[in-house]
């Protein structure tokens, strides 16, 4: 689902993946509710449905990579910047965006990434247990498992992050980000770490979040900053 800006228009846009475990989609709050938030900044949002794993690992990131090349292909019609398109991720869906933003294909590179108290590792030690279970299965083969754990794929090609969590996050081991920010800052990719101290897994929108204006003013400012 498309919503695009109508008065200020800067040409940016963000493909977003709502979390759910890679067992369904919170795509109300982590997803339709941004609209109005990125739209008031002239940033396009596009809120994607990607397709659950059931044993076939590929099936996500197949969805994100046709999604990246529809809004590529359409970007002139949408009034968008081909080269300026990031994705966007939360807990289960920053898996899929980070996995994407480690492995994409040369012509579909993200702009740059947006991840949500994301899932970043498959390490049994630090992962989220059932969304691992649910991308590569109970006994998976440890060339998956490393090939999952985005934080060993950073490079410096790898595109700037803003990363989002809260420090008692009881379902995502905040590991996940400290790796995976420590991975990037190793090889010089600008990222920004932001840390609240309380607010759990899977805020999104809520108004419950405490910090909510904090981080979405700091996630603004971070796209202003380039």
């Amino acid at each position: 689902r498309i919503f695009l800006p109508e008065r200020k228009n800067t040409g940016r846009a963000v493909i977003v993946c709502p979390g759910g475990a890679y067992y369904r989609l919170a795509y109300d709050h982590e997803g339709y509710a941004y609209a109005d938030y990125f739209k008031h900044q002239g940033i396009a949002l596009i809120v994607l449905k990607y397709r659950m794993p059931h044993g076939n690992h590929k099936v996500p990131m197949s969805d994100l990579c046709e999604a990246m090349r529809i809004v590529k292909s359409h970007a002139t019609e949408w009034g968008i910047n081909p080269d300026d398109i990031g994705v966007m991720g939360f807990s289960a869906g920053g898996h899929l965006a980070s996995t994407f933003a480690t492995h994409y294909p040369a012509e579909l590179k993200p702009a740059f990434q947006i991840l949500i108290y994301p899932v970043i590792s498959m390490d049994s030690g630090i992962t989220h247990q059932g969304s691992r279970e649910n991308l590569i299965g109970n006994q998976p083969d440890p060339q998956l498992v490393d090939y999952y754990s985005n934080e060993k794929h950073v490079t410096d090609e790898s595109p700037r992050a803003f990363i989002a969590l809260s420090g008692d996050d009881s379902a995502v081991p905040p590991e996940n980000s400290l790796r995976y920010y420590t991975a990037l800052l190793r090889h010089k990719v600008p990222a920004s770490l932001h840390i609240y101290p309380s607010g759990d897994h899977g805020w999104g929108y809520n108004e419950s979040f405490r910090f909510k204006k904090a981080v979405h003013d700091e996630l603004a400012d971070w796209l202003r900053s380039f």
